[in-house]
């Protein structure tokens, strides 16, 4: 399984690099298109625009896998453990039900860009909107993942304040700095 996932991880890795150099170029020679030849490629913006929001949903999702996103643990902390692991299970749930509005969220702009299209390009805004709609449900499972192994005291749980002993090497290695 932690195979599937760094392969999973190396992929998405991969997307969002080739996401990004797509935009570098687009952008770069868009400029020396202006400003050197008075002319540059009108869909340019519209490409780079898309690709930035997928990008940034695609970094959310592996934020999330990763343990990465901020969090603030100051009440945890303090909590014995069964109340930690409770807590835990709490905002695990409320996560999951904010997750689930997003997703409903996505699902509605995702139909409504449907019918609608892009300025330049003519794609459908759908496209932009499904961003969304991927790093809700991808979100979720990776939630709901971590709330299982929570509830079933498997190794590797995610749980806010247990510093060290669950937490990923990206975070680990992003707190020496800060220490330093």
């Amino acid at each position: 399984m932690e195979m599937q996932r760094n392969w999973i991880d190396r992929f998405v890795e991969g997307l969002l690099a080739i996401d990004l150099a797509i935009m570098v170029v687009l952008l770069f020679s868009n400029v020396v298109a202006r400003y050197g030849f008075g002319a540059g490629f009108a869909g340019g913006e519209e490409i780079a625009r898309l690709l930035f929001v997928w990008m940034v949903f695609l970094g959310a999702v592996l934020g999330l896998r990763r343990k990465a996103h901020l969090g603030v643990e100051l009440v945890q902390e303090r909590l014995p453990g069964w109340a930690r692991r409770a807590s835990a299970v709490v905002s695990h749930v409320l996560m999951l039900y904010a997750l689930w509005l997003f997703l409903q969220g996505s699902w509605t702009q995702t139909q409504i860009g449907m019918t609608t299209y892009s300025t330049v390009l003519h794609y459908p805004n759908a496209t932009m909107a499904a961003a969304g709609l991927v790093c809700a449900a991808a979100m979720m499972l990776v939630v709901a993942a971590n709330l299982y192994k929570i509830i079933t005291g498997r190794p590797g749980a995610a749980i806010p304040g247990e510093q060290g002993k669950n937490a990923s090497p990206v975070a680990m290695s992003g707190e020496k700095e800060l220490a330093e």
